[in-house]
């Protein structure tokens, strides 16, 4: 497991503003050598800390897309199976584990709402969900 320092952390808060700036833009912001921060890089990715870099979509570019937070309750020791069939869904671009009254919450995406009303049927019909809550995310502010 890496363990974090602040170099570190600031190395991966600028790769999250630009995934795709070059080792030499990202030593002049930390203020380090590029030698630190491709030492830095590859012991994060080959450690599997960094697992890829991606592209990051403006939100408000797809105002057709339909996009929702979905809070859910799951029963009793059911939680491994409910993750397995929630991860097949293509719509939830995540998941995460949660505490409190909702035990996961799903982040959802479809491309209309006929998609979004399918969506949610199929996630409310999983065996081992007791409950959900959903929010549609009108803006990004």
């Amino acid at each position: 497991m890496h363990i974090f320092d602040d170099l570190d952390r600031r190395l991966i808060a600028a790769l999250r503003e630009d995934g795709r700036a070059p080792v030499s833009k990202l030593a002049a912001i930390l203020g380090v050598s590029r030698a630190t921060v491709q030492t830095r890089l590859d012991r994060m990715m080959e450690s599997g800390a960094i697992l890829g870099f991606t592209v990051r979509f403006r939100q408000d570019y797809d105002t057709q897309a339909i996009r929702a937070i979905m809070m859910i309750q799951v029963a009793g020791r059911s939680t491994t199976a409910v993750i397995r069939q929630l991860r097949g869904m293509p719509e939830l671009v995540s998941l995460h584990t949660t505490n409190g009254a909702w035990d996961l919450i799903a982040e959802i995406r479809a491309e209309s709402l006929t998609d979004f009303d399918r969506v949610l049927r199929e996630v409310r019909t999983i065996d081992g969900i007791e409950n959900s809550e959903t929010s549609m995310l009108l803006s990004t502010v």
